[in-house]
């Protein structure tokens, strides 16, 4: 039975039970008004025309008298309604007939009086029957009301305690069942032994949680599959791996990690990252954001081993889920590094000798004293004269290289002025600036405070500045040096407005050995790592800002003494 037929039918009851109180009621009020209505009719009518011939009587015997008594008596015998009353009436008319003859005695008119009397009497006990039946006929009635009125309230209060819940009961339980698979019980069903709407719910709903627990069992399945060959594969990296979730709680460490930090499985686990840190210096050290970049010496496979930091923030959407902390063991290329430095050194050291015998001996064939050379002769001298005055310059920039790359560079840091910086560099691109017709501009700002620098090494990196800007910059044009206060540093910027440099490649130029495709400027690569490395070791910082067709500014800060 559908839904809707069960809401008809019940409100049908509730109706036939209405219909059924006042049907009843309607019968049993219109019983007694009939039995009223009999009483007053037929009986009190009798009694009303009795009491009128006694009257009569009691008036005389005139004719007025007699008329009204004959008037009275007419209408009794239209009223009879009682047994017994129409004999009593008969006798009333044969005693009147002998009283309005003549014959008007006292006896006569004492047997009319009593003939009247009995009457009444009839009527009077009609009444009172009447009124007795009528009196038991409301107690019944009255009982049937009750029994059925009972009936009735008993079977309504039946139907409104039990019909809601044959509406709500099952809406209640397929809630329920709703609300067990939203915390993921698939193995809830919902039991409705009825063929209504209820019934056709619950077959979906059940269907529904039978398919959600057949996907959730495979989805488990693949997903343990998958973890474990995630696992399997972190665990068989050669870097040290941890993984934290928002909360910087451990979710997962690899072999590697684990050897690194000296703690097992146990103990790192679902334990609060910063809480563990506190007993192990590694993991501290990891979880320090602002190091991140700053290469580690941990002792591991039974030497020094030199490790990098790298963190990765996972996110989902705009929410942060979680962070892989990750330790990439260099020591190899760092060994081979160290190769390359020692190995360079050694080259530079021993090319500077033969270099220099070659411009000893390049200066005594320009001597006229040892004779004379033609043009050609003298191009060829002058071209090998530049070429080893190139070879000595990259000697010198390796082996400077060389020296920041071991720690060994010794700095003389100590107070300077800035504009004496800038006055030794500028006499030093002095001759290159007039070469290529480039005019210098000047922006110092007065009263600059001194700063902590090595002075020979600061000016050799704002000479390189200002050679690169000009061997970039076309003859005729300008470059501008700019030095400016900067909060608690000394800016130092050169501006020129050559090609400029390309997004891709800013963060490259500081890089050893590395040069701008298609520049053609004859260098090394070096200068500018050498003097980011001798910026960055006195504590300051080097920048570049460009835009390709406009020029590039170089810019390094230096802090106040």
């Amino acid at each position: 039975m559908k839904i809707k037929t069960k809401i008809r039918l019940g409100l049908v009851f509730l109706l036939f039970i209405i219909i059924t109180l006042a049907t009843t009621g309607s019968i049993y009020v219109n019983k007694l008004a009939d039995i009223s209505s009999a009483i007053s009719k037929d009986n009190y009518e009798s009694l009303e025309y009795t009491k009128n011939m006694i009257q009569s009587l009691d008036e005389g015997d005139d004719d007025l008298s007699v008329k009204k008594f004959e008037q009275n008596l007419q209408a009794q015998e239209h009223n009879i309604t009682e047994e017994g009353e129409k004999a009593a009436t008969n006798e009333i008319k044969e005693v009147f007939d002998l009283y309005k003859s003549g014959r008007r005695d006292e006896k006569i008119e004492s047997s009319l009086r009593t003939k009247i009397l009995h009457v009444q009497d009839l009527n009077m006990q009609a009444i009172f029957r009447k009124n007795t039946a009528a009196t038991q006929t409301t107690k019944r009635v009255f009982a049937y009301i009750t029994i059925l009125g009972t009936l009735c309230f008993m079977l309504s209060f039946t139907f409104v305690i039990n019909f809601p819940g044959m509406i709500a009961n099952p809406i209640a339980e397929l809630t329920a069942g709703i609300r067990e698979i939203s915390r993921r019980n698939y193995s809830s069903r919902l039991y409705f032994k009825t063929n209504d709407e209820f019934g056709e719910v619950a077959n979906a709903f059940n269907e529904m949680a039978s398919r959600l627990d057949e996907y959730e069992n495979s989805n488990i399945s693949q997903l343990m599959f998958e973890k474990k060959r995630i696992e399997t594969i972190i665990n068989n990296m050669k870097d040290a791996i941890v993984g934290l979730d928002e909360h910087n709680k451990i979710l997962f460490a690899n072999t590697v990690a684990k050897q690194l930090l000296g703690m097992n499985e146990k103990d790192l686990l679902g334990k609060y990252a910063p809480d563990v840190a506190l007993r192990n210096d590694l993991l501290r050290n990891l979880l320090i954001k602002e190091d991140r970049e700053k290469l580690l010496k941990i002792y591991a496979d039974s030497k020094e081993s030199y490790f990098t930091k790298e963190a990765l923030e996972i996110f989902n959407e705009e929410h942060k889920i979680g962070e892989v902390l990750i330790l990439r063991n260099i020591t190899r290329f760092q060994e081979l590094d160290v190769a390359k430095t020692n190995f360079i050194a050694t080259i530079s050291h021993e090319l500077k000798t033969p270099i220099s015998s070659i411009k000893m001996s390049l200066k005594l064939l320009s001597d006229e004293r040892v004779g004379s050379m033609n043009t050609e002769q003298k191009k060829l001298v002058q071209d090998i004269k530049v070429d080893s005055q190139r070879l000595l310059n990259i000697t010198a920039e390796l082996l400077d290289l060389t020296q920041i790359e071991t720690g060994n560079i010794q700095l003389n840091i100590q107070p300077i002025h800035a504009e004496q910086i800038v006055s030794q560099a500028f006499e030093a691109a002095h001759a290159l600036a007039e070469e290529k017709n480039i005019s210098i501009e000047k922006y110092i700002t007065p009263n600059l405070p001194t700063i902590k620098a090595d002075a020979d090494k600061t000016t050799w990196v704002l000479l390189n500045f200002l050679t690169n800007a000009m061997r970039y910059s076309a003859e005729n044009s300008k470059v501008i040096v700019s030095v400016k206060s900067v909060d608690y540093e000394v800016s130092f910027s050169v501006q020129d407005y050559g090609k400029g440099i390309e997004e891709k490649y800013k963060t490259k130029v500081f890089e050893k050995f590395f040069q701008v495709p298609g520049s053609q400027s004859g260098g090394s690569g070096m200068g500018l790592a050498i003097s980011k490395e001798i910026i960055e070791k006195q504590g300051g910082k080097i920048n570049l800002q460009s835009e390709p067709g406009k020029g590039s500014t170089f810019t390094f800060e230096l802090p106040n003494s």
